[in-house]
């Protein structure tokens, strides 16, 4: 895609959303439906999807981790938004590769240690670029990226959840 195909997409949304600014607030959801075999069955745009346990909290690795589906939809929205970023600022992408990694300890998963926290203790995102555009515009790029993915600022400034039942 390029700018003028972006902003021709682009154009009349940020135009609506700046003369009916309620209108650029939108409910993404997701549904999953569990069974007895310890796996969540989500709908997703792209078909079905069965999640289940790590081989480190005893899956046998033949179905979707969510903390792997965690690390994928950041990979996806920062992969969008620098192909978008750099549409947008003119730099010229051969071809990127995004990459995340984040490190979980499963005593905290598996109830074994109640100090050890649950969840991912760091992560990582890196970018490999293939361009010859200079570091400043090398740098604005992950810079606006990093502003602008909804995945890696909601992990980052992480929004209140609320939890509860639905009767």
């Amino acid at each position: 895609m390029d700018l003028p195909q972006l902003k021709a997409l682009q154009a009349p949304l940020k135009e609506r959303y700046k003369v009916d600014p309620p209108s650029a607030t939108i409910t993404l959801g997701a549904v999953g439906q569990t069974s007895d075999d310890v796996t969540c069955k989500l709908a997703t745009g792209l078909g079905r999807v069965t999640a289940g346990l790590h081989p480190a909290a005893g899956g046998d690795g033949t179905l979707a981790c969510p903390g792997d589906m965690l690390l994928e939809a950041l990979v996806a929205c920062a992969g969008v938004t620098l192909r978008a970023v750099a549409t947008g600022i003119g730099v010229t992408l051969r071809s990127a590769r995004v990459t995340a990694e984040g490190d979980l300890d499963f005593r905290g998963t598996l109830g074994v240690d109640r100090e050890v926290p649950v969840g991912f203790r760091e992560i990582r995102l890196t970018f490999q670029l293939d361009t010859d555009a200079s570091d400043q515009q090398r740098n604005t790029l992950i810079r606006l990226t990093e502003r602008y993915c909804v995945v890696l600022r909601t992990l980052r400034d992480a929004p209140p959840i609320s939890v509860g039942e639905e009767v």
